[in-house]
């Protein structure tokens, strides 16, 4: 299968270079062009171990990029400088989130340029310096207002960039100079930005990938699916809420993705909305429903939330990214409640078997959807403590872990030892602080109650004393 994998792989690089390579001859363009995609393929495959979709993705963005660029470089006559080259690497950090891909897909956009426009190095040089400050200043962008800072610094370095290349600083006094070469460079940087952001949603949906942008808006609880999760399951939601904050926080400690982990926290448990009542955060007032049927029963139900919530996912056509942590929250952990309640019940404890009452998973597969597993636990944990201090509640955190890793829910994620260690201490000191106390308040006697509503009513001008200004426990 590996071979298979390889063998298509290849013969699917060489198709693209082929093709390329003919293309080439008939616009009378360098044969270099898919010379440099070759050896760049083969890096991507031999040092990145890339997929073969990811590379047909990357092609396609420098495809694209060169179908327009010749015809308005030949055609219309069109200044160059006024090609937004940048965009190309901006459009890879925000799609893919790797900042050597990023890095190639500058070098590989930026010699295409000096190949199709007579191999003028100065302009390689400048178009390469662009496109770097660009991808750097992107990564990680949540807003608009990000990308057109760095649409101003592309424009910035390129124009310093063209200055410097010029030995004769006196041509920069020169009208022509600035037309032909300064004004297009400031200009460019911004029509960058511009082509970004009217492409970035299609590219987003013709690679089925997640941005933060697209993250950012399933943040929203104007979404339906979080809407409806408040109405129908407020205890669910709150619970969800709490996750977030956990996941996030340890995310962002460990530098895993936290916006795609608060993202997939809110999303875990919305197939928990078709039977909200059998879930204990949602029995307010209805009372334990499990009290009164078969854990049989019981164990159906609660594995039917996993299967409902992908379920639901799909139809409100999540990305796969986030439908990923609604099975993979759970893995495969025991569903011990019920499975301990089931041997009280059995006349025979050999026909209960731990499989039966254990979730379908799969286990975590990312850092991201391990942390949301380990948030949930520890949040559900913590919530049934009598005792909640701080030193409690480290024991509970740690004892919550260590059984998930010997259960071997994170064998199939590339979370490290110290990473585990270091999300156990955030996780124990946001809990903390979550479930901290307040200074108990003395009851007033019968009668300073008095005292105090007599001298209100004699002295109107001086209100009765509060205890507001009281300072909290640190």
């Amino acid at each position: 299968m590996i071979k298979e994998s390889k063998g298509l792989w290849a013969g699917l690089v060489i198709l693209v270079v082929l093709l390329l390579g003919v293309f080439c001859q008939l616009a009378d363009l360098s044969l270099t062009i898919p010379l440099l995609l070759l050896f760049l393929g083969i890096h991507l495959f031999i040092v990145r171990k890339v997929t073969a979709r990811l590379f047909l993705q990357l092609g396609l963005l420098l495809t694209l990029f060169l179908s327009v660029a010749y015809p308005l470089v030949h055609y219309t006559g069109t200044n160059p400088y006024y090609l937004p080259v940048a965009s190309i690497a901006m459009l890879t950090i925000l799609l893919f989130n790797d900042l050597e891909l990023a890095f190639i897909m500058s070098f590989a956009s930026s010699a295409i340029m000096v190949l199709l426009l007579g191999n003028d190095l100065s302009l390689f040089f400048v178009f390469f310096l662009g496109s770097v400050a660009g991808f750097y200043l992107v990564r990680d962008a949540r807003t608009r207002g990000t990308l057109m800072n760095a649409g101003f610094a592309i424009a910035f370095i390129q124009v310093v960039g063209i200055i410097l290349i010029n030995p004769d600083f006196t041509a920069i006094n020169i009208r022509s100079f600035v037309i032909q070469s300064i004004r297009p460079l400031a200009l460019n940087g911004i029509f960058a930005v511009f082509v970004v952001i009217s492409t970035l949603k299609i590219f987003e949906l013709l690679f089925g990938v997640l941005t933060n942008f697209s993250l950012s808006e399933l943040s929203d609880f104007n979404q339906p699916l979080l809407r409806r999760m408040i109405l129908e399951a407020p205890g669910t939601y709150h619970h969800s809420l709490i996750v977030s904050n956990l996941a996030e926080t340890a995310a962002d400690v460990i530098g895993a993705n936290s916006l795609l982990t608060r993202v997939g926290a809110y999303y875990h448990d919305i197939g928990k909305m078709e039977k909200a009542e059998y879930f204990n955060e949602n029995q307010i007032l209805s009372g334990n429903k499990h009290d009164r049927i078969e854990p049989s029963i019981s164990r159906l139900v609660i594995l039917n939330h996993v299967k409902e919530g992908v379920e639901l996912a799909r139809k409100n056509k999540l990305n796969p990214r986030i439908i990923d942590f609604i099975p993979q929250h759970h893995g495969t952990s025991l569903m011990h409640y019920f499975y301990c309640k089931a041997l009280e019940d059995a006349d025979d404890e050999s026909a209960i078997t731990e499989e039966n009452y254990r979730y379908p998973g799969p286990k975590p597969q990312s850092r991201e959807t391990a942390i949301v597993l380990l948030a949930d636990s520890v949040e559900a944990a913590t919530r049934s403590m009598d005792d909640t201090n701080p030193v409690k509640i480290e024991e509970v955190v740690r004892k919550v872990i260590n059984n998930k890793f010997i259960d071997g829910q994170l064998d199939e994620c590339n979370l490290t030892l110290k990473e585990i260690e270091m999300i156990a201490q955030t996780l124990t000191r946001v809990l903390s602080a979550m479930h901290h106390g307040r200074v108990k308040y003395p009851e007033k006697k019968n009668g300073s109650n008095n005292r105090n509503r007599k001298q209100t009513e004699d002295d109107p001008a001086e209100p009765p004393r509060d205890h507001s200004d009281r300072q909290e426990n640190p």
